[in-house]
């Protein structure tokens, strides 16, 4: 199933702006609009679009927010603290929408076959006592921010792969899950390539396994608003994906494509490495950041077959209610959407 409904909508819009004498960076003026953003490189959609200018051709006065976890973004959208957001699919973010207070409007990160994707990791003391793959995962802990969360779901999705019964941690914060799993406290994690990589380098953690290997089409993260922007605020909406996808199409052509050589590889870090590892020197923060390289949803397209999977899973661990359909959690009229 495919349906391409926001570039017609912007088409329509564009010439109402010609008719009325005004051009497309009118739409919202006057109004500040907050992003959600947690500081990963998979986020770079975002840094791309407010940083060259992408969020304001759209017409949009951008700043952006920081969070620490998916589900206290999801919170924010719904109180109206922020109006936009990228983060994974969480159980708390699903009841939200149920409730009518939020919508999924597009997709920001999927696994993608021959992309370096997220990485599952054992820590040093359960790798040396045999957890060398995925497959001797049985009896470990694995952790999560919380139930309910992405790092929930792949976790449960690699155990049953692999038929293997795991416990799950709830640490909150991505930070407390790496010092855990440095520590020894949990036995293991999944988590995006630029914090695998260096991590696995320092000898505390060792890869093990990737999470395309058993999520190979994983929308790992959305991008999502509050339900009244998405049926309200539909001009707005669609600058907003309009100026993220700019930003999204830069930094897969300059990163993957690698379109304008190294010296477009060098400029996109930098501008990256003002909101990730920016408290360690460029030239440290810059291998990771490039470790952290993953192709970004192009016109921010959703998987929504991947979406229904993750929505299924979560009803069937009794985590959200189990008469919740897909269209209360995605308005599938602003993007290109793909089942399966």
């Amino acid at each position: 199933m495919t349906k391409l409904n926001r570039r017609e909508a912007l088409g329509v819009l564009g010439a109402a702006a010609v008719a009325s004498g005004l051009s497309a960076p009118a739409i919202a003026a006057n109004r500040k609009v907050t992003v959600g953003a947690l500081r990963f490189t998979s986020h770079s959609g975002s840094f791309v679009a407010l940083e060259r200018g992408y969020f304001a051709k759209a017409g949009l006065d951008v700043e952006l927010k920081f969070f620490q976890a998916a589900q206290p973004m999801a919170v924010a959208i719904a109180s109206g603290d922020i109006d936009y957001a990228v983060t994974a699919i969480s159980g708390g973010l699903v009841s939200l929408a149920d409730k009518g207070a939020i919508k999924v409007i597009g997709g920001a990160l999927s696994e993608e076959k021959g992309i370096d994707g997220q990485k599952i990791l054992a820590s040093d003391a359960a790798f040396k006592a045999g957890l060398t793959a995925p497959s001797a995962l049985g009896g470990k802990t694995f952790g999560m921010t919380t139930a309910g969360s992405s790092f929930h779901y792949m976790g449960s999705k690699v155990a049953k792969a692999e038929s293997a019964e795991m416990s799950f941690k709830p640490l909150q914060k991505v930070g407390a899950i790496i010092g855990a799993l440095k520590s020894g406290q949990i036995d293991a994690w999944a988590i995006v390539p630029h914090i695998a990589k260096p991590l696995a380098k320092s000898g505390a953690v060792h890869i093990i396994g990737s999470i395309a290997d058993y999520l190979p089409n994983y929308q790992v993260t959305t991008v999502f608003t509050s339900a009244r922007n998405a049926a309200d605020e539909r001009d707005m909406t669609g600058a907003f994906l309009d100026g993220f996808s700019a930003g999204v199409a830069d930094y897969n052509s300059t990163m993957i494509d690698r379109a304008h050589g190294d010296a477009g590889v060098d400029a996109m870090v930098d501008l990256i490495h003002k909101y990730v590892y920016a408290d360690r020197p460029r030239e440290k923060a810059a291998p990771s950041i490039i470790n952290g390289t993953m192709r970004l949803n192009e016109g921010a397209a959703l998987n929504i077959g991947s979406v229904k999977d993750q929505l299924a899973w979560f009803q069937s661990e009794g985590l959200v209610d189990a008469s919740i359909g897909i269209d209360a959690l995605v308005d599938a009229s602003y993007v290109k959407t793909m089942d399966g």
